[in-house]
């Protein structure tokens, strides 16, 4: 088994029930979060990631059931659930949410403009609207960036050194969010230089994600990547490593939870999600979230898995695999 799935099921195995013993005691002094996330409740990503902050909340002295309660929503990469959710959390009076994508806060600061929230893998902030600046965000939000759209053309990049006879690209993309679109449009922007066509592929639904790749595949020297870790590209993850490997189509991808990818680039959301924990911290002990500037990831992490790259006939080269910082064999 990988590290990380190991990782990923200890985590989310650990403390699924956590969310039932949050709801088990009451006290006067009890302090309520509310987490609303952005994939389903069985997800084993979403639970790791759920885990992680919890365990954050812990080494900070906050034990569930004794002096915090966590009420959790599951919003199924759905953004009708993320409105209803929103304002059903809202409705509880928490002293400080958790928010796990740009338009879970927008759907958030719909319902209270006045509760903290604190944010995790979200894109562009200040473009969304979700705060006025990254030094000073300035309203009721604040929280951590998960990726940059530089990052899709370093993703490009790193597609093109490793399966260098690659000059198609798909780009899987959600154009109504801005990681999808600003994504695609750095992508754009760098194609040139590395003699690639690009195809945008739309993520919104499994079956558009499926034709869309069965045509693309049809053609040769063909790659695929993903503009932006989007709430609609995570809930497909599955389906689109699966796809990739049918159509033995070298892909590149900005996180590790797409499992048998050949190479993934992005900041680590485990990470990212105990981090959140210290905020959400100093929010209880009575800082504001305008006055807590939103920071970007500490650091970035290549992966690159040798056993797919054998399976697509490529030589991984020595430059490529002496930077990554994780060799699955």
């Amino acid at each position: 088994m990988r590290r990380r799935d190991f990782i990923i099921k200890v985590i989310a195995g650990s403390v699924a029930a956590w969310p039932l013993a949050a709801r088990a005691q009451k006290s006067s002094s009890v302090r309520r979060i509310s987490v609303l996330m952005s994939t389903a409740s069985d997800d084993s990503l979403g639970l790791a990631y759920s885990a992680a902050f919890a365990q954050g909340l812990q080494k900070l002295g906050w034990e569930i059931g004794s002096n915090i309660r966590i009420d959790y929503r599951w919003g199924s990469g759905d953004t009708e659930r993320f409105l209803k959710y929103a304002a059903e959390l809202v409705g509880l009076s928490p002293d400080v949410i958790l928010g796990t994508a740009a338009s879970i806060v927008r759907a958030l600061q719909e319902a209270s403009r006045i509760i903290p929230i604190v944010f995790v893998t979200t894109i562009d902030p200040v473009g969304s609207g979700l705060v006025a600046s990254l030094s000073h965000p300035g309203g009721n939000a604040t929280g951590f960036i998960a990726f940059e759209f530089s990052l899709s053309a370093k993703l490009l990049e790193l597609l093109k050194e490793i399966a260098p006879g690659v000059n198609r690209v798909a780009v899987l993309r959600d154009p109504t969010v801005p990681a999808g679109s600003g994504g695609f449009a750095a992508i754009q922007t760098a194609a040139p230089s590395f003699g690639v066509e690009l195809t945008a592929i739309d993520v919104q639904s499994a079956d558009a994600i499926e034709r869309g790749i069965t045509e693309f595949a049809r053609a040769p020297n063909g790659g695929l990547l993903v503009a932006g870790p989007t709430s609609s590209m995570t809930q497909q993850r599955d389906l689109v490593v699966t796809l990739a490997a049918k159509y033995r189509l070298p892909a590149v991808y900005h996180s590790f939870a797409f499992a048998g990818a050949l190479l993934a680039y992005g900041a680590n959301s485990i990470d990212q999600y105990r981090r959140a924990a210290g905020y959400v911290d100093r929010i209880l002990k009575g800082e504001k979230p305008a006055n807590l500037p939103v920071q970007a990831p500490t650091k970035y992490e290549l992966i690159i898995n040798l056993k797919t790259a054998k399976a697509l006939g490529l030589a991984v080269p020595q430059s490529l695999l002496a930077r990554a910082d994780e060799v699955i064999e």
